[in-house]
């Protein structure tokens, strides 16, 4: 009986392997394989909780100018929002933003080598500038503007922005870079359509034009949130956002690390 059973142990055993007794270098290809898949086969680095620098750079929205909280603007509460995405341990935030800084005032300061190591080490870089620049020229000539003025401007504007993101990228060629863009501050004296409304659309576009270009690069629209202040955005400087208005640039700029599909710091 001990006989027949190992008897067919062996046959079951024969017919399992394919018969392959007699075909040499069989067991060498099965190893070969099976080390080729085990050498393709890639840990996904968001079960490795890693830490994240967040940079700010540019003007006084970044800065958190107007909030009454003091809670930093809308830079420290999206530093709230993403530690709490998977993969990452912590988030450190560093600002370089200044109020009033215009787009060739940040060009100086990147080229400048101050804020060098900042960027290098940044994973996610958020920038708001433009702001400024539309302002001076309102500020230069108040009672006879001109939509000439803020079409010559944009084109320099255009070329400082194009640099600025050169610098950056010099420096950092992986960060996403968040662009934000400009909102209307006069909405809250009028809802009339106007002349200026057509500028922001121009600048809007000059700027959403450079993400495309930058696959790890997002355009945040935020004109839509100031527009008015029937929700009670603005400062009492009816200029910078207050902090509900901060708030809601936040949960933009979450959305569109969504939509916009970045690299870095995505909770899918």
């Amino acid at each position: 009986m001990k006989k027949r059973l190992i008897l067919v142990f062996l046959v079951s055993l024969f017919i399992l392997t394919g018969c392959q007794f007699d075909q040499p270098g069989a067991t060498a290809d099965f190893t070969a394989r099976q080390f080729l898949e085990m050498e393709n086969f890639k840990i996904n680095e968001m079960f490795i909780p890693e830490n994240k620098t967040l940079v700010g750079i540019g003007d006084s929205l970044t800065q958190g100018v107007g909030d009454e909280r003091k809670m930093g603007g809308y830079l420290s509460r999206l530093a709230i929002e993403l530690a709490d995405f998977e993969g990452v341990l912590d988030i450190e935030v560093q600002n370089e933003a200044k109020r009033g800084r215009r787009s060739d005032q940040l060009l100086t300061q990147l080229k400048s080598g101050k804020i060098d190591n900042t960027i290098k080490k940044a994973d996610i870089i958020v920038m708001t500038i433009g702001g400024n620049d539309i302002m001076r020229i309102v500020k230069q000539d108040i009672f006879r503007l001109r939509v000439v003025a803020f079409e010559k401007e944009l084109i320099k504007f255009t070329k400082r922005y194009e640099d600025i993101l050169k610098e950056i990228r010099i420096l950092n060629p992986d960060a996403s870079i968040i662009l934000v863009g400009l909102y209307n501050p006069f909405s809250i004296v009028t809802d009339e359509d106007n002349e200026f409304d057509q500028i922001l659309i121009n600048w809007n576009q000059a700027i959403s034009n450079f993400a495309y270009s930058d696959i790890n690069a997002c355009f945040v629209p935020v004109d839509d949130l100031f527009n008015s202040n029937s929700n009670m955005v603005y400062h009492t400087d009816f200029f910078h956002p207050n902090s509900k208005g901060y708030e809601q640039m936040t949960d933009r700029i979450l959305k569109s690390l969504k939509t916009c599909g970045l690299k870095q710091v995505s909770n899918g």
